[in-house]
């Protein structure tokens, strides 16, 4: 078969196939009386063969040394392939982020360019004092893209860093709790985590959605971040949260003082009170546990909570009676004043 022929059957053009053959790579069996290169069945298989490694991306030499090395180890190269396409699709990812995110802070010409290029640079940096930079004291009159920074909020380890992202999100003007949902159900939980608090810094119906929607999360410190944050909007599906970091001696205070909040409603008090007392008289709860509680129930409304501390006042735990009597004084102190 000519070369013309070759070429028309195999999709491979002439030109091509005159390079395999000084190559070496695929050379025509015979020649005609005319001097024409002759292809046999064997040639238009190793021509399909050298085409399918192509495909794969394999350079013409390699193609060569796979054909005719009898120890070449395929499973090599293509281990070395999968590497190299990871790492350029790696590369185009962060290339379409970065002009994505020249596209969603709108530019109106080359500076605004430049300048979001600047802040993507400095947030790619390896110091983290330079990340904080790039976000504290971008570029002039350069807007923060919305989406940018709650990626940047999901993706940054260093406290200090992201609590100039969460500030700066904050402030940025865009829908940020919008960019930040879908770090609420990521699988990665640092990534939850993170989310969570920077929702905390939003206000609004949507914030306070996420915020008691993960309030359900299987991690505990991602619950706690939203019963901080949702008690302070006056959720009171933060409760049975708050009561367990009492319990547990995790942000006990702050979670004592916002059942304390949530009780000045009468419709909510009553609840909060029997969380409390049913934790007091739990069998796993030890001193610790009970002087907590007891604490927990100076936060509560004084004419709710002086009874309950003068019964503990006779507890037979001495640290817990001497608390509760102090306690309930004060409260006591308390109503006669407002009388």
């Amino acid at each position: 078969m000519l070369i013309g022929e070759v070429a028309r059957r195999s999709g491979v053009s002439s030109r091509m196939l005159r390079h395999y053959d000084t190559l070496g790579l695929v050379r025509p069996t015979g020649r005609t009386v005319g001097g024409y290169r002759e292809y046999a069945a064997r040639d238009i298989r190793r021509i399909f063969h050298v085409e399918s490694l192509r495909s794969l991306g394999l350079s013409l030499r390699q193609i060569g040394r796979a054909m005719e090395d009898p120890a070449f180890a395929p499973a090599t190269l293509v281990g070395d392939l999968i590497r190299r396409t990871e790492d350029r699709l790696r590369r185009e990812r962060e290339l379409l982020d970065r002009l994505r995110a020249v596209d969603a802070s709108a530019p109106e010409g080359w500076p605004d360019v430049l300048g979001i290029i600047e802040l993507l640079r400095g947030l790619d940096s390896a110091s983290a004092a330079r990340r904080q930079q790039a976000v504290l004291a971008p570029a002039d009159d350069v807007p923060l893209p919305t989406d940018l920074l709650a990626g940047a909020v999901l993706a940054e380890a260093d406290p200090n860093v992201a609590g100039a992202l969460r500030w700066a999100l904050a402030r940025a003007g865009g829908d940020g709790v919008a960019s930040l949902a879908p770090g609420m159900t990521s699988a990665d939980v640092v990534v939850r985590r993170r989310a969570v608090r920077a929702i905390a810094g939003f206000a609004g119906a949507e914030a306070t959605a996420l915020l008691t929607a993960a309030l359900g999360d299987p991690d505990p410190a991602v619950r706690r971040h939203a019963a901080l944050a949702s008690a302070t909007r006056g959720e009171t599906a933060a409760v049975p949260t708050l009561v367990t970091m009492v319990v547990e001696g995790t942000n006990d205070v702050e979670a004592a003082e916002l059942l304390g909040a949530l009780s000045r409603d009468a419709g909510h008090a009553d609840r909060i009170m029997s969380a409390l007392t049913a934790e007091l008289a739990a069998p796993t709860a030890d001193s610790a546990v009970r002087i907590r509680l007891t604490q927990a129930f100076a936060e509560m409304p004084p004419a709710l909570a002086k009874d309950v501390l003068r019964r503990l006042a006779d507890d037979e735990d001495r640290a817990v009676a001497l608390i509760a009597a102090a306690l309930a004084g004060v409260l006591e102190d308390r109503l006669s004043a407002e009388a």
